[in-house]
């Protein structure tokens, strides 16, 4: 009787199994989104809607005290820093937008998101949100936007972080630039191929993404991928070269960086270095182009060292 008892409890196991691998496979869309829940809830992170002007821009926040604003980059969105802003949330107001054309938040094929297009915007997000005068920081895409916005609007930023900005003419040429180049943009994908590519592009140790977390991924990406197309020819029709930029800058500046960044070139740190005043520059070793997902604690700790006053390393 006992055996046919654990028998039968084997096979109950066995079925609840076999049915949570097929959820997993058959629902990669709904696992991503209790992945996402889950990662938020722990860093603190309540996921919230406002309406800017014509944009509907959805964003994270979570925490209180002086307020963080965290800037993603090109074809990511505000949970690129989900990770990071574990670290931040016990001390500061953390609010991280989905930028207008990216993530959850409004896209138009008649809109432009061209540099100083999404300064504008970002302007505009920080009065609504009465936010008054903030941290800000950016990588990549998102880096060069916050470098624009405390060039242009010095009186609302305390301080500026800029993590691999893009839009320096100047350094030796990336990977993705000399891909560029030849007409190819990595971060537009079409398959999981494309994706895989990508990744070793932007990191140093690719991150472990579990395969329903990764079919979602890949799914949504290949979803924007016209889209983000139309995001880059924005940018190129209506180019800017951060270095008549940086000169502008009154805020306090961290200047922090991938040695083995190949979507831009870490020797873009000395050009940034010569044109803004008060910074600090902290080069993190074998990391690639986004250290608050690659290296979220170490990069995070940097970041409130500088806040708090305290040096930066190079």
């Amino acid at each position: 009787m006992k055996g046919r008892t654990a028998g039968g409890v084997g096979v109950v196991l066995i079925v609840i199994i076999v049915a949570l691998v097929l959820f997993f496979i058959l629902f990669p869309g709904t696992v991503f989104r209790a992945a996402q829940y889950v990662n938020r809830s722990l860093s603190g992170l309540s996921d919230r809607s406002v309406q800017v002007d014509d944009n509907r821009i959805v964003y994270l926040e979570g925490g209180k005290g002086e307020a963080v604003l965290l800037l993603h980059g090109y074809s990511a969105d505000k949970d690129n820093w989900t990770a990071f802003a574990k670290y931040l949330t016990p001390k500061y107001r953390v609010v991280i937008p989905d930028l207008p054309g990216f993530g959850g938040s409004s896209r138009s094929q008649e809109t432009s998101y061209d540099i100083e297009s999404q300064v504008e915007r970002l302007h505009r997000f920080v009065q609504v949100m009465r936010l008054g005068k903030v941290n800000v920081a950016g990588n990549s895409m998102g880096g060069t936007i916050a470098a624009v916005y405390a060039a242009k609007y010095p009186q609302e930023v305390s301080s500026l972080a800029l993590l691999a900005p893009g839009g320096i003419q100047g350094g030796v040429k990336s990977k993705l630039m000399k891909m560029f180049e030849k007409g190819v943009n990595p971060f537009v994908i079409k398959s999981e191929e494309d994706f895989e590519r990508m990744m070793r592009l932007a990191f140093v140790k690719v991150p472990t993404i579990p395969y329903p977390v990764r079919k979602a991924i890949v799914a949504r990406a290949i979803k924007d991928g016209p889209f983000n197309e139309k995001v880059m020819a924005d940018m190129i029709r209506k180019p800017i070269s951060l270095e008549s930029y940086l000169p502008l800058i009154k805020a306090k500046t961290l200047i922090l960086w991938g040695d083995r960044d190949n979507i831009l070139d870490v020797s873009c740190v000395p050009i940034i270095e010569k044109r803004i005043k008060d910074h600090q520059t902290v080069i993190i070793k074998d990391c690639g182009h986004m250290p608050m997902l690659e290296r979220p604690e170490e990069t995070a700790g940097h970041y409130l060292k500088f806040l708090q006053g305290d040096a930066g390393q190079k």
